[in-house]
């Protein structure tokens, strides 16, 4: 991954959308699986593979609540996944592998936010690393059949620059002790770039390459909820008015911004023959190991050594196999 994790020049920026990423990419017969595809920037990334020509399955835990916001994109579909239920995963997965089609791209895009309290699922773990991390990696073990069969797949993980800041709690996953809303965010996206890192060194022989995205921070064009508003202006996210700002060359996204280097890691061209490396605003990311506060004014977001370790990856492969055994 080190050797490769060095800027392609694409003629893209910070600003390009969705649309533009891929104008001119022709993916009809192909096969696109997108957790989460129903919500803000799943459902600008399902639209623009579905407009590409993909045949594009939604994969979502509350599928009436997925149906309605897809409603009218064609060449979109709704199938029922819960990622903190081992059962609802692996039911997915042997639906989708029992009808022998292939998957060229599977974007592993659902994420649980911060949430102020613990929260555990069924099984006993951190609700965040459950969610974004071990669902998608049960998930994406599941669907290895289906992937070597498209002869060409891509797994798109996405992760967030708070990736830079997090580490793995490796003697208490779920903390139990000291729980930390941003803590356990951040690791979570540290494990999405470390299995980045793991699945395309397994996968790559098979013709499966694998890219961890950091699309930028995206809140969205508002209304914001009221107890949000705060927070989002210490972090200049909104204006004195409440309005969400703009910036992309800083990191603060539309939804089609937001969405375009998701859709890049899916589907461009300009990846062919390249893996297992970490992706923001439409290219391969910078190496910057120096450390860069988080302020209103900029958020660092590059990718670093510490986030890729590679001993580090295959240590959290195999303690996720023990997890889920």
């Amino acid at each position: 991954m080190t050797s490769q994790q060095i800027p392609l020049g694409t003629p893209f920026t910070a600003a390009s959308t969705a649309t533009d990423v891929l104008r001119g990419v022709d993916l009809t017969g192909e096969e696109a699986i997108v957790t989460g595809g129903h919500s803000r920037l799943g459902r600008e990334v399902s639209r623009a593979l579905a407009a590409a020509g993909a045949s594009v399955t939604v994969a979502a835990r509350d599928t009436a609540r997925a149906a309605e916001a897809v409603a009218g994109i064609d060449g979109v579909r709704v199938e029922q996944l819960d990622l903190t239920d081992p059962d609802s995963i692996d039911a997915f997965a042997t639906r989708w592998n029992e009808t022998g089609r292939p998957v060229h791209m599977l974007v592993n895009n659902a994420a649980v936010l911060f949430t102020p309290e613990l929260q555990l699922d069924a099984r006993g773990h951190e609700l965040a690393f459950s969610t974004s991390h071990l669902g998608h990696f049960q998930l994406t073990r599941a669907l290895l059949p289906a992937l070597r069969a498209a002869h060409g797949a891509r797994v798109v993980t996405v992760t967030s620059g708070a990736a830079r800041i997090g580490g793995v709690r490796w003697d208490d996953l779920d903390f139990r002790s000291g729980y930390d809303p941003l803590a356990a965010y951040a690791q979570s996206k540290r494990a999405n770039v470390l299995f980045t890192v793991e699945l395309d060194r397994r996968s790559a022989g098979q013709d499966i390459r694998a890219f961890a995205v950091h699309p930028g921070v995206v809140i969205g064009p508002g209304p914001h909820a009221p107890g949000r508003v705060d927070s989002y202006r210490a972090q200049g996210l909104v204006d004195e008015h409440g309005a969400t700002v703009i910036d992309p060359e800083v990191g603060k996204k539309t939804v089609e911004q937001g969405a375009a280097t998701i859709v890049f890691g899916a589907a461009s061209p300009w990846l062919d023959g390249v893996g297992g490396v970490y992706l923001k605003d439409n290219d391969v990311a910078v190496l910057d190991d120096v450390e860069r506060p988080v302020t209103a004014d900029s958020i660092p977001a590059d990718a670093n050594s510490a986030m890729r370790d590679p001993a580090d990856a295959r240590r959290l492969w195999e303690l996720s196999e023990q997890l889920l055994a």
